[in-house]
């Protein structure tokens, strides 16, 4: 019997693809807006969500999704979100200060590794051949990646150890929603997460004494307009047209671009074991977007 998912995944053409590869470039260069930022790290985290907020709850206005009178465990669950996603962010953009782009970028994509390790706590099962496989490579890269990172510094392991961070804040944001999501669209879900997250980006940044005005407002436009709305929205778009593996393929963009944008923007070079590090955690990725449901 044929799956009607599985028919849906493929009904894709070139304008899918194209809106795949371009949601993950767009994403990949967020780091790189942030690091240009002159704002605090953690404030443009702030600013990428504030800035993009109207145009995500006229968005989904428009797709006549709902933004009020939702039940109230489902807006406990979207609060909880929220502060989850603030957690990542506020990591995340603290990381790519003190790592390179490549890593950052690597490392905050770690939560895929999270979610299948949930996905088999959950199924009560043990990992398969294929499982196994993408666990040794998380770890053999991770450590390859952070190894190299401890020959520059020890601020440089930290920057790759929030980044990590990052991305594990990250699947625990993904595991509350999972509710939620069957009963918001996509645009609504990132609205609302997105206003549950601005001011705990915000408390955090003054927090740590950042300053949050900025004087030149073209990195964080880039940031918000290019990652939160773009990328995002580009994704929201493409990625019911494929499956899981296609879509872990994609995310493979990421890290490239980040590497190419650090080395013209930042001088920051790729040796042969940084490239074999990436390739490992790469895989691991791919294997486990491919064992997602």
């Amino acid at each position: 019997m044929v799956n009607p998912a599985d028919d849906a995944n493929k009904s894709w053409s070139a304008s899918h693809v194209a809106a795949l590869l371009l949601g993950n470039a767009a994403l990949a260069l967020g780091a790189w807006s942030v690091r240009l930022a002159d704002s605090g790290p953690v404030s443009a985290g702030f600013w990428r969500l504030a800035l993009a907020l109207p145009f995500l709850a006229l968005l989904a206005r428009v797709r006549g999704e709902p933004l009020t009178g939702l039940p109230r465990r489902t807006m406990l669950a979207l609060g909880a979100a929220g502060l989850l996603f603030a957690f990542d962010l506020a990591s995340w953009h603290l990381g790519i200060g003190h790592t390179k782009l490549s890593n950052a970028t690597v490392f905050g994509n770690s939560g895929s590794i999270v979610l299948m390790a949930w996905g088999l706590i959950a199924l009560r099962r043990a990992p398969r051949i294929a499982e196994w496989a993408a666990f040794a490579a998380a770890l053999a890269g991770t450590a390859i990646l952070m190894g190299r990172s401890l020959e520059i510094g020890t601020a440089t392991l930290a920057g790759d150890a929030l980044c990590l961070l990052a991305g594990l804040f990250y699947a625990g944001y993904i595991l509350i929603l999972q509710d939620a999501r069957g009963r918001l669209g996509g645009w609504s879900l990132l609205a609302l997460t997105s206003a549950a997250s601005a001011l705990p980006v915000l408390a955090i940044a003054l927090a740590l004494g950042e300053p949050v005005w900025p004087h030149d407002w073209r990195p964080l436009l880039a940031l918000a307009f290019g990652s939160q709305l773009l990328g995002q929205g580009l994704l929201v778009y493409s990625l019911r047209h494929f499956r899981p593996l296609v879509i872990g393929l994609a995310l493979l963009t990421q890290p490239a671009i980040a590497a190419l944008a650090g080395w013209l923007s930042f001088g920051e070079t790729l040796g042969a074991m940084d490239l074999a590090g990436m390739a490992l955690i790469a895989a691991a990725l791919v294997l486990a977007r491919a064992g997602e449901k």
